[in-house]
């Protein structure tokens, strides 16, 4: 059977469409006309405007906003988001987020309580909640994920996805995030290892990647674990391959597919190649065949687009 989840098709619009900061150019940094896969169209009615102004009025940061992704305005008027928690600046200077980087602000303490409710208000069976890497904290934040775990779970009942940073500078506090048993642990291994500490940073490390995930596995083999890869950064097929290989080795479930878009100044990686649909169909399929239970595979596909369908009957 084929559990690919049933991701709407990818529209293929025309001047009406939305560009993505990928279109625009500087004289430093000439880019590349966009081809026409890589055009959205803007989502109507109200509900995008409903669940932006809950997460206002709640005070909460979505991964949507802060990194500029393209599926924002579909995900919203769905009244879904991907809520970014530890607040808006990170400490690691990755070559391809947007996220704002520097000094973090302290920890808000009633910021489980107030996800809590987001969830409640949009009426989600399933949550993402990523966050910032926050290498100034001792535990790197696992604390707080694990109460934002269970303050969703208990005030809602929602199952709860976690998109985790690597933990490199604390790795033992890993242990706190899986104690609190997310239904899904997810975090991307981004790239292929020759372009790991280019694209992820200095402190970044592939061997350290692959043992958080069998980690999990330890520690609780009921968690389905999830990586993602971004693509057009250089890559080679044959390192792909090897990296999906490497993933399988560590008992990884889901696996997604997209395609990297440069954002929109020049102090950013970037993009190599605009990968066709037709090949990210091909590399779904494949990667299906090698073992992983579940693959999104698409120009457009993230980490947590159509979480749900991709955690769900499982």
């Amino acid at each position: 059977m084929d559990n690919t989840p049933a991701f709407p098709e990818l529209p293929i619009i025309g001047s009406s469409s939305v560009p993505t900061s990928a279109d625009t150019a500087t004289p430093t940094n000439p880019r590349r006309r966009l081809p026409p896969w890589l055009r959205r169209q803007v989502p109507k009615g109200n509900a995008n405007h409903f669940t932006a102004n809950v997460i206002e009025e709640l005070g909460l940061e979505t991964i949507c906003d802060s990194g500029k992704c393209p599926n924002r305005m579909e995900c919203y008027s769905q009244k879904t988001a991907s809520f970014m928690v530890l607040g808006d600046v990170c400490t690691r200077p990755c070559g391809f987020c947007s996220v704002n980087r520097g000094k973090p602000e302290a920890v808000a303490i009633d910021e489980p309580a107030r996800l809590a409710e987001a969830v409640k208000r949009l009426g989600l069976e399933h949550v993402v909640i990523t966050s910032v890497t926050r290498d100034d904290l001792p535990d790197g934040g696992a604390e707080h994920y694990y109460q934002c775990v269970i303050a969703v779970r208990e005030a809602t009942g929602a199952a709860v996805e976690v998109l985790t940073p690597d933990f490199v500078t604390c790795k033992p506090a890993l242990d706190r995030v899986i104690e609190a048993a997310p239904e899904v642990f997810n975090h991307n291994t981004e790239t292929v290892p020759r372009l790991y500490r280019q694209v992820r940073g200095p402190r970044s490390d592939y061997r350290w990647t692959l043992q958080l995930l069998q980690r999990v596995k330890d520690l609780n083999p009921a968690i389905k674990t999830k990586s993602g890869l971004m693509l057009g950064l250089g890559e080679t097929r044959e390192e792909l391959l090897e990296v999906l290989a490497d993933l399988l080795d560590v008992g990884c479930d889901f696996l997604t597919l997209g395609q990297y878009l440069q954002p929109a100044t020049d102090r950013y990686l970037p993009v190599e190649r605009y990968i066709p649909p037709e090949e990210f169909a091909e590399l779904g399929r494949l990667a299906k065949d090698m073992g992983f239970r579940k693959v999104a595979s698409g120009p457009f596909v993230r980490s947590s687009y159509h979480a749900r369908d991709m955690a769900e009957s499982f």
